[in-house]
């Protein structure tokens, strides 16, 4: 304690100031949402470790999609648009949801007999704390909107509109973010899809085949 008051006072007297906001903002744009694609590739891993197309299928794979999109949708508006009212709103509701979701994946993937191990749920905690870590950090730095999503937005014109942000964020950064999206997010989990819809399609074929081969086999002993 007495070191940390040590060394703020040496910040004082060097006439060094940080802006929490602006480290806030950065820790957001360039820590917390690229770190964001570690743990979603380490599951994907996982789930093709553990044969997802031959367990739990197309309902797991599909259930992941949609935890995707409840996380996606509000990044992409908070990348967007200013953090207000409605904003707060759409991203308080996806992170709830979101872990709605999660429950349902974790209770597909047990019943369908698929082995969860304790690295790929060690893997669920950072993928669920992450939107709830970024939600906290957005609140802080704008607490004056959490007031008035309290207060419903009253004397708010554009407390329940999509305001465009009034400093854009880079062309570049976000070129950057849609690469690692398309890299590290679309790519693998559209992959996981299409190998769980070519498995149900062939273990459909391979029983339509089967019944088909038996009725045949009565047939003929008939």
């Amino acid at each position: 304690m007495i070191g940390g008051r040590d060394q703020a006072a040496e910040i004082a007297a060097t006439g060094t100031t940080v802006d929490v906001g602006d480290a806030t903002t950065r820790y957001l744009l360039y820590g917390l949402l690229p770190s964001w694609f570690v743990p979603g590739l380490a599951d994907w891993a996982m789930h093709r470790r553990t044969r997802i197309e031959d367990t739990a299928g197309t309902k797991e794979s599909l259930i992941h999609s949609l935890m995707m999109a409840e996380v996606g949708i509000p990044i992409a508006f908070t990348l967007r648009y200013e953090v207000n009212p409605l904003l707060l709103t759409v991203q308080l509701g996806g992170a709830a949801v979101h872990e709605a979701t999660a429950l349902w994946d974790v209770r597909t993937a047990v019943d369908s007999d698929r082995e969860v191990r304790p690295v790929e749920q060690h893997i669920h905690s950072f993928l669920e704390s992450l939107p709830f870590g970024a939600l906290a950090s957005l609140m802080c730095l704008h607490a004056d909107q959490v007031t008035s999503l309290l207060r419903g937005g009253r004397d708010d014109p554009d407390a329940w509109r999509l305001v465009p942000r009034r400093r854009p964020l880079s062309r570049g950064y976000l070129a950057g973010i849609g690469l690692a999206i398309g890299t590290c997010v679309l790519l693998p989990y559209g992959e996981e899809l299409l190998r769980c819809v070519r498995t149900a399609r062939r273990n459909k074929k391979r029983t339509r085949d089967e019944t088909k081969w038996q009725a045949e086999k009565a047939q003929k002993g008939s």
